[in-house]
């Protein structure tokens, strides 16, 4: 996976969040080594996984990015099927970005006005933009929706069957609009009202000590684990979509939300489901 575009778009975050779907990410490659470094990785026999994501951009030297589709066809001869995905946003969406930042424009060495070095920017990837297998305007989007994107259109591919994606959230700030399947943790025991727990999420092994100690959670796990072996078979049997969502909901989606989701993830990935990844959408 090839990740480029605008500076201020968000590829740090789908870079990241590529990272946490299990690919082997590096960031500013210098893209005359795509080739090299892709054939090294191919070749290796120490458990680097065979997904890869790379961030390719204006950082790099710009007569080199004229050479992308060509490196990017030798990459397809080592049996490698490469896609390029390159996202943007409006001007005025990236200088409000760079305004609320303040982090300096990557082209602001050339002693450009930060609308100048935008619109350079431009110029310089319009080749890279041309050749694109996705083009994803993240104007609209803030970091967690980018996350959710990058988790289900790219990180989790259909060929394998449908892709599941476990999310955990807080009722405060609304259900997800898109979950398949929303289960309420509200009635369980909450870690909050632990002054030692209330600072960690259900990531820490202190929150996961403090849950998997109490019966109530466990049946709740059980049971909800049982529904799903029954339920997610037969939504992928009946239906064409790529990916499934099952969202679990808290008061504060730090503690119980999150602990969920993993352990149904888990679960999930027991089972045999071969695209699971996860979701905090009050974490991440």
């Amino acid at each position: 996976m090839i990740v480029s575009g605008m500076s201020g778009s968000g590829k740090s975050v789908a870079l990241h969040t590529f990272e946490d779907l299990g690919y082997y990410c590096v960031d500013n490659l210098p893209a005359e080594l795509l080739p090299e470094f892709v054939r090294t990785v191919v070749k290796a026999d120490d458990g680097i996984p065979a997904k890869l994501a790379v961030s390719i951009d204006v950082r790099n030297r710009h007569s080199d990015l004229a050479n992308i589709p060509g490196w990017l066809s030798t990459v397809g001869k080592l049996g490698v099927d490469p896609r390029l995905v390159f996202f943007e946003a409006r001007d005025e969406v990236l200088l409000k970005r760079y305004a609320d930042t303040r982090r300096r424009h990557p082209l602001s060495q050339l002693g450009l006005a930060l609308a100048d070095a935008i619109a350079l920017e431009h110029q310089v990837l319009r080749p890279l933009r041309q050749i694109a297998d996705a083009v994803v305007d993240t104007s609209d989007l803030n970091v967690h929706q980018l996350r959710r994107h990058v988790i289900t259109e790219f990180g989790m591919g259909g060929e394998t069957g449908m892709s599941l994606l476990f999310e955990s959230f807080a009722y405060r700030r609304g259900v997800p609009a898109d979950a398949d399947f929303v289960f309420d943790a509200r009635a369980l025991p909450n870690p909050h009202w632990d002054p030692s727990l209330r600072p960690l999420s259900g990531r820490d092994a202190g929150v996961r000590e403090y849950l998997q100690a109490q019966p109530y959670v466990q049946q709740f796990v059980e049971q909800i684990g049982q529904f799903l072996d029954i339920w997610l078979p037969r939504l992928q049997a009946d239906s064409t979509r790529s990916y499934a969502t099952v969202a679990f909901g808290c008061t504060g989606g730090r503690h119980r939300s999150v602990y969920l989701a993993e352990r149904l993830a888990e679960h999930a990935r027991e089972r045999g489901w071969n695209e699971v990844a996860v979701h905090h959408r009050e974490l991440d």
